[in-house]
């Protein structure tokens, strides 16, 4: 008999208490084994350093790891003694994905010693009689219910879950907790850093989601290559981002052909219109994922866009997948955020607060529009920290010079493609030797780089200048966009063209309010409840969105009650004595200069009781024409 494997209990996860602070600040070194209450510590499991050994390191995970759909995690003993006969299970982490109302699904992910293990758990796998469907082989299995165990003790597993229910983001009552209880605001910035960002098993799903791209077409196309790109790898993904994903469906197509071989293959004339063929393309792979893989639903052709596109959710993984093609700049852009994060250990962090901050805020949006995206803000970030008087990062033109000058320590080839304008990118990006030529001089905390982002960009000037970061300065503006960041791989272009004025003035606002927030609100100067740093920046009052029409509306000050007589039972309140000097200055030169000018005046002819006489119609002097009332004066 089969079993749809659902449940509807949820597996609570318990509350961290004040002492897990410091087990979050210092991750354990080496593959510890973690119990439940220690998930919020979220790091690598391989030990990776340049951008293409961690894709290997993490496609060779995938290439030995199959997915099993289970009725809850109390089935991995079960699960583990089954699949052990394959061979040996190095990992396995549980995690569920909420069911529309017939219960929650629970997946397990096991990791084999080698990739043959994986085949050959994978090929044990049969098809069901009892829910038919196409007939397609892939590491997407679930486990059906056996014979009755035997009345034995069953031995327990040699390695438990590394993670139970591990896709769960954290909870907001919980992440505030957390930032509450840490000494300083430096380290309530590392805090949410490690509890927000994408997890082990975050990125262990997105390769799983690659190598079925990738398996699905390389029987037709042998050099098929899915290359991730995006928060998904450049090490700045939170969990539960998207995976973005270019296909390449010949990775050798640069290679000079051998010209020994008298054999030349037969293929298939293409569109003349290159862009037309890349959307013809992209129709019939949206069409083999809509009817063949198995766990892919609500797929969405958007072919009409500058970037035509392919998106579809992954109903196993709880993923939304954006899949492109012949799109080179975002590999190479994504390697160049993560050899940013790579050179120094504060550039993360830090753009993680930024980024959080903004969506508290409501600077960003998850759908497209005239908003600040998170890759603007992230540029906004590097650049902040290469114009320091002590660079955090270097510009990108000096990384070509020390690129230049730090030959690599090894030749092997690295499988990547070249194409266009970003063949400079690849010529320094594959150096390994560029990820340990620049150590910053610059010894200042997260605290402090976090107040002088929010200081600088409080004063920056939109309106004439531009944003390099191959150049690590300001130029001035090619055209009237409110905001420019030049693209650091095609230098024509602006990163930040969807953004307009109304948002650049809001963006300015909102910094000047976050310096405000983080000097009023320090854990000093309130109470110990209170929330303070960080959790005021991000707190509930900061969710009402501030717009440049709300100071425009109401007037602060009205210009009559400057110069009317304050009773003296009712004075004036002044929070700034600044203010209130400056406008009993403004009252005093104003009386002087009506006195001045009641003084030299004389109008008109005095009667005795000192009042002006008024007239109705009277000569000019030295001229025949009479004033009318109603005649205006110039």
């Amino acid at each position: 008999m089969l079993h749809i494997y659902r449940t509807t209990a949820r597996s609570k996860r318990a509350l961290i208490g004040y002492g897990h602070i410091r087990q979050i600040l210092v991750p354990p070194t080496g593959r510890q084994q973690r119990s439940p209450l220690c998930w919020p510590i979220r790091h690598c499991s391989a030990n990776v350093r340049t951008f293409d050994t961690m894709l290997s390191t993490r496609r060779a995970e995938a290439r030995k790891s199959i997915l099993v759909q289970v009725s809850s995690e109390r089935s991995y003993n079960e699960l583990y003694h089954y699949c052990s006969q394959f061979g040996t299970i190095q990992s396995s982490h549980h995690y569920r994905v909420d069911g529309d109302g017939d219960g929650d699904c629970h997946y397990i992910l096991l990791e084999f010693g080698s990739s043959a293990e994986a085949d050959a758990a994978m090929q044990s796998g049969v098809f069901s009689t009892e829910r038919p469907g196409v007939r397609a082989r892939s590491i997407f299995l679930w486990f059906r219910t056996g014979p009755k165990p035997k009345l034995i003790a069953q031995e327990e597993p040699n390695r438990s879950l590394a993670l139970i229910d591990g896709t769960q983001p954290i909870q907001e009552a919980e992440l505030n907790g957390l930032l509450t209880a840490a000494e300083s605001i430096d380290d309530q910035v590392t805090i949410l850093h490690r509890v927000t960002k994408l997890n082990d098993l975050g990125k262990r799903l997105r390769f799983l989601a690659v190598r079925q791209l990738e398996s699905s077409l390389q029987g037709m196309f042998p050099q098929a290559v899915a290359h991730p790109f995006g928060s998904s790898v450049n090490g700045y993904g939170r969990m539960g981002c998207d995976l973005d994903v270019i296909m390449d469906l010949d990775s050798r197509s640069g290679e000079p052909p051998d010209r020994n071989s008298r054999l030349v293959y037969h293929t298939k004339a293409t569109n003349p219109n290159e862009r037309t063929q890349v959307q013809r393309q992209l129709e019939s792979i949206g069409d083999v994922l809509q009817l063949f893989l198995p766990g892919v639903n609500s797929v969405r052709r958007i072919l009409k866009a500058r970037v035509p596109i392919v998106k579809y959710h992954h109903e196993h993984l709880d993923l939304e997948i954006d899949l492109t093609m012949n799109n080179t700049a975002g590999v190479y852009m994504s390697e160049l955020l993560y050899l940013f994060g790579q050179l120094d250990a504060r550039v993360r962090p830090l753009t993680f607060c930024v980024r959080r901050w903004a969506q508290s805020v409501g600077l960003t949006n998850q759908t497209p529009g005239y908003w600040i995206t998170n890759f603007s803000l992230t540029m906004l970030v590097m650049y902040f920290l290469q114009q320091l008087a002590r660079p955090v990062l270097p510009s990108i033109n000096r990384l070509i010079q020390l690129s230049a000058s730090c030959p690599p320590q090894s030749s092997a080839p690295v499988t990547r493609f070249v194409e266009g304008e970003t063949e400079w990118a690849y010529t320094f990006l594959k150096n390994p030797s560029i990820y340990g030529s620049f150590r910053s001089e610059n010894e200042a905390t997260l605290e402090q780089l976090l107040v002088q982002f929010f200081e600088f960009y409080s004063q920056f000037d939109f309106s004439q200048r531009a944003i390099s970061l191959n150049l690590g300065s300001t130029i001035l503006k090619p055209d009237h966009s409110p905001m420019y960041i030049v693209n650091p791989l095609e230098t024509v272009l602006n990163v930040s063209k969807n953004v307009n004025l109304e948002e650049t003035e809001l963006f300015r606002m909102q910094v000047r309010n976050a310096v405000w927030l983080l000097e009023a609100h320090g854990k000093e100067t309130g109470a110990p409840t209170e929330p303070w740093g960080l959790v005021s920046l991000f707190g509930p009052k900061q969710q009402e969105r501030i717009t440049p029409q709300m100071f425009f509306t109401k007037r602060l000050l009205n210009v009559k009650d400057i110069f009317d007589e304050v009773p003296a039972d009712a004075p004036t309140q002044y929070r700034n004595p600044a203010v209130k000097s400056q406008v009993a200055a403004i009252q005093r030169a104003t009386k002087a200069e009506l006195h001045k000018l009641g003084a030299g005046g004389g109008g008109g002819s005095s009667n005795r009781t000192g009042g002006v006489e008024p007239r109705t119609s009277s000569p000019m002097e030295g001229t025949g024409v009479k004033l009318k009332r109603n005649t205006k004066r110039r």
